[in-house]
């Protein structure tokens, strides 16, 4: 029985000796029982919060796309219209430059032409028009005596011919003996 009661007393003390120290564990335990109850309530507030931010995240990505397709529209048709004229400058420039490039050209081309036909008058190479000139002379000549050959006789013509030819060619014969 002593050992009963010594159990008995051994058990009291030690309920005591919870109770006690869960007395003065007990502010901690409920301190950190509200701290997790309070992670929990951030957590879910969190999560609501963010769902409320990813819909305004949401919108408000839409909203830049839609102000961004704005911009680049009205980007667009600045940068088009710059371009245009631009364009438009540099092509009535190059047309400038061109037409005083074969203005120029056309210059040179008359400036050489008069000198080589200087040149050539200097050398005595008759030009393109007097060998015109010289042949519609030559066939106007040419007309005459085929108008006079058929007014005259053809006898009176054979002489005539024939003895011009006669005196050149005695004439070639002295000379070559001459000479030898």
């Amino acid at each position: 029985m002593a050992k009963k009661t010594l159990k008995k007393k051994v058990m009291k003390k030690k309920v005591q000796a919870k109770s006690s120290s869960n007395n003065f564990a007990a502010p901690v335990v409920d301190s950190a029982r509200e701290i997790w109850l309070a992670g929990l309530g951030a957590y879910s507030v969190a999560q609501a919060e963010s769902g409320k931010l990813l819909e305004q995240g949401t919108k408000l990505f839409d909203k830049l796309v839609s102000e961004g397709s704005k911009l680049e529209k009205m980007t667009r048709k600045v940068t088009d219209t710059a371009v245009s004229d631009i364009k438009g400058g540099v092509e009535s420039t190059v047309d400038a430059v061109r037409k005083q490039a074969t203005d120029n050209w056309d210059k040179l081309e008359n400036i050489f032409e008069d000198r080589v036909a200087r040149v050539l008058g200097r050398l005595g190479v008759p030009t393109a028009e007097d060998v015109n000139k010289l042949s519609a002379r030559v066939q106007k000549l040419s007309r005459q005596v085929t108008s006079l050959s058929k007014s005259s006789s053809p006898k009176a013509s054979a002489a005539k011919a024939t003895k011009p030819r006669k005196a050149a060619v005695k004439k070639k014969a002295t000379k070559k003996v001459t000479k030898k």
